[in-house]
């Protein structure tokens, strides 16, 4: 019985100490992306806290904090995480119940678990699968991720997939073909064999993304910012 005691209160010694010691170094602030077809939430700001008291910040702790912070009802209405057979797991997902058909990317490589930590100005990406057949949604990223650019400029954008190897190690491969949007709208613009594309920018234009008309992608995102603000282009 003392014995039981002690490594409780051992193990309680620990976790507030973890705590202190995650407070004393600051709250990091990571950045959430997420999609279910179309994009959701776009690099929303978040500064981590230890939701779940495991004594760590994590991809679990991101995710909840950023439907607590922009979805209706909060994380309670959009967001669901346990324990499974796979370990800590999404039972759902921005209020989309799948049967856990969902997939998650630290910048922008695939995470092993929702229990992978998290550091200051790491970029978050959480996707609900839409084809539950042949599972093809496919994650992609623009480099770079967010530009300051305002009407007029040129920007150059390259479209790369995460993909993996013969030996299943992560790769990027280039996407090309891929049709690029603007704030949603489809334009005229493709990306080539290496995934590059060149524009114009067009005035008040915030969010680019693109599509494919054969395939399922995630959407991917660039941010413009304006250079003279560092705000977000409206």
């Amino acid at each position: 019985m003392k014995k039981s005691f002690l490594l409780a209160l051992a193990l309680v010694l620990a976790l507030n100490l973890a705590a202190v010691c995650l407070a004393d170094e600051g709250a990091p602030t990571v950045y959430v992306t997420i999609a279910n077809g179309d994009l959701m939430l776009i690099r929303q700001p978040v500064t981590l806290t230890d939701t779940d008291a495991d004594g760590l910040l994590t991809i679990n702790d991101a995710l909840f904090l950023a439907h607590e912070e922009a979805f209706e009802g909060g994380a309670e209405a959009g967001y669901l995480a346990g324990e499974s057979q796979w370990g800590l797991s999404l039972f759902k997902l921005w209020g989309v119940e799948n049967g856990g058909s969902y997939g998650y990317y630290v910048n922008n490589t695939a995470a092993y678990s929702l229990a992978d930590p998290l550091n200051d100005g790491d970029s978050v990406a959480a996707f609900v699968y839409t084809d539950l057949v042949s599972w093809s949604d496919a994650f992609c990223f623009f480099d770079p991720d967010t530009v300051e650019a305002q009407h007029g400029d040129t920007v150059t954008l390259t479209l790369l997939g995460a993909a993996y190897d013969e030996n299943w190690t992560p790769i990027t491969a280039a996407f090309g073909g891929a049709i690029i949007t603007f704030d949603g709208q489809d334009t005229e613009y493709r990306t080539d064999d290496e995934g590059k594309v060149t524009f114009e920018l067009p005035e008040g234009v915030s969010v680019i993304s693109a599509r494919y008309e054969s395939a399922t992608l995630v959407p991917p995102v660039c941010l413009i910012v304006l250079p003279e603000a560092g705000e977000i282009a409206a």
